[in-house]
């Protein structure tokens, strides 16, 4: 897989940016990306060397748009720790 397939979007909540003090980081990424693949897109994407990843399917929550209803899709999550010494700018300033 190209490495820009694999890694949607980074997430930016309250907790991912509590986590980034630890040096982990949290992106959303492809449904059928393995952890391999996972750090092979995060290491070229970014230049940094991976330790671990832990990966977690999310279930898609139910929506109502009007009177009808649905499922969201569900998506993957990855939290990516990286090696000491290494950083990712995900949000600039910071």
């Amino acid at each position: 897989m190209d490495p820009s397939n694999v890694v949607r979007r980074p997430l930016v909540t309250e907790k991912s940016t509590s986590l980034a003090e630890h040096r982990q980081y949290v992106f959303r990424v492809h449904p059928s990306a393995s952890k391999h693949a996972i750090v092979h897109a995060i290491a070229t994407m970014f230049h940094v060397e991976v330790e671990a990843v832990n990966v977690m399917n999310v279930r898609g929550k139910s929506r109502r748009f009007g009177r009808y209803s649905g499922p969201r899709p569900d998506w993957r999550k990855a939290i990516v720790t990286l090696r000491t010494g290494h950083k990712i700018d995900i949000v600039p300033g910071t």
